[in-house]
Formats: structure tokens, sequence, C-alpha cells
């Protein structure tokens, strides 16, 4: 069974404070979109990877491949006004085959092989596999004035890879229309009426939206050069 990979990374610079989209902002040397490229493909060789960018980002992108001699084997479309329409677009790209499909937030570099592996054997036995985590601050549901207090172990922080036997989510993208979505693909198979199976992410596979997030994933991938060395 074919394995497929869509990057998504159509993000703006707003919340980084900054001019430059965050999937190009530089961590540890280079975008860090490339870090995100490079734990994919280094995952297998077999792996087939698309990359969704905003138009006017290509021509960025391509300048930046040529920067960093990053120069790979990856299909690059243009995304759509929002993340469901990107999305879209890059799954429009893939052939009607039984195959499988992990779709990753770009700013999301320090996702390890082993999810990326866990997640397509889940994916391949279940039809679907979403990274989680469990949540580690308590939580309130507020309703006006009031608030209550949650069980959290019932809770999970949702991530990306989130990976579906790919016939499936192009089926519930072509069917479930944009105002009737949520916020990540895993809603989008749930309204289509998928069984959504959650596997083991990890904290330290955060998503980089502000400045403290990439000073964070500086730390952590610091830590984990002086651990191998």
């Amino acid at each position: 069974m074919n394995e497929y990979a869509i990057i998504v990374a159509g993000g703006s610079g707003s919340r980084m404070q900054t001019e430059t989209p965050k999937q190009f902002l530089e961590l540890q040397g280079k975008p860090v979109l490339m870090h995100t490229l490079e734990v994919f493909m280094s995952y297998a060789s077999h792996l087939k990877l698309v990359l969704v960018l905003p138009e006017a980002s290509i021509p960025v992108w391509q300048d930046l491949c040529k920067m960093h001699s990053f120069h790979h084997p990856i299909h690059v479309v243009s995304g759509g006004k929002s993340r469901y329409q990107s999305v879209k677009n890059g799954l429009m790209q893939l052939p009607q085959e039984d195959s499988l499909v992990a779709i990753h937030d770009g700013v999301r570099p320090l996702v390890t092989r082993g999810i990326i592996a866990e997640s397509f054997a889940t994916a391949k036995a279940y039809g679907s596999a979403i990274a989680a985590t469990p949540l580690k601050e308590s939580i309130v549901e507020v309703a006006g004035d009031s608030a209550r207090s949650i069980d959290r172990t019932r809770f999970r922080s949702i991530q990306t890879p989130q990976t579906f036997k790919t016939l499936l989510i192009r089926e519930a993208y072509e069917q479930i229309d944009e105002r009737h979505a949520l916020t990540d693909d895993a809603s989008v198979a749930e309204k289509f009426g998928l069984t959504i199976r959650l596997i083991a992410g990890s904290y330290e596979n955060i998503k980089i939206t502000t400045p403290e997030d990439l000073l964070l994933a500086e730390s952590i991938m610091g830590t984990k050069k002086i651990r191998r060395s």
C-alpha cells in the first residue's frame, strides 16, 4: 500500500510579529519547513511528499531551496484561502488508489519518525490515526460569569500527523462542506462518519505559532543534539 504525506504550510507571520511566514523562519540554521520535511523524508525513502503552499510563497520557497541546497522530489501545489481548502487541494493531487496519507502541519518540525510510523500502521489497520496527548493542566467549562471544573482525563490535545486511508479522507473532503468543517482533518472525517482512532503524540511535537514556540523548539533541538553527542 503506497504511503503519502501532505505537508500544509499556509501560515502567515502575524502571531510571530514578523512579515516572514512562520514556516520560513530560521530554526537551527534553516527554515522551519525544511526540518519538518526532512523528518518525513527520513521516515522512509518510498514516501511520496506533497507540499501545499500559498501561491505567492512558492517562489520564496524555491529560492530558499536553492540557498540551502535542498533538492528533493517534493510535489509543490498551491493552497487555498483556508486550511480546509489547502488540504483538499493536496488530496486532489493523489491518485485514486488504495493508499494511506498523513496530513501534517508544516510548522511542527519536532514530529518523530516513530510517531509517523505508528500513524501509518494504525491507519492501515483502522482507517485513521490521530496524534494526541493528555492534557497537562486543569480545565474548566465557562458559562457566562460562572465556571465549573472538568475532568481533564476525559480530554486530549490533538496534533498532527492525522493519517487516513486515502480514499476515505478524499471522499470526506468531497462530501463535507467547509462551512460545516472544524479546524482539522479529524473533524472533517468525523462529520463524514469515520471512526477516529487516537495514537500517542508527543509534548515536544509543538506547533510553532508564536515567538515563544520558536524559542522552545530551539531549546528542544539543542537538547536532542547534546543527548546524541
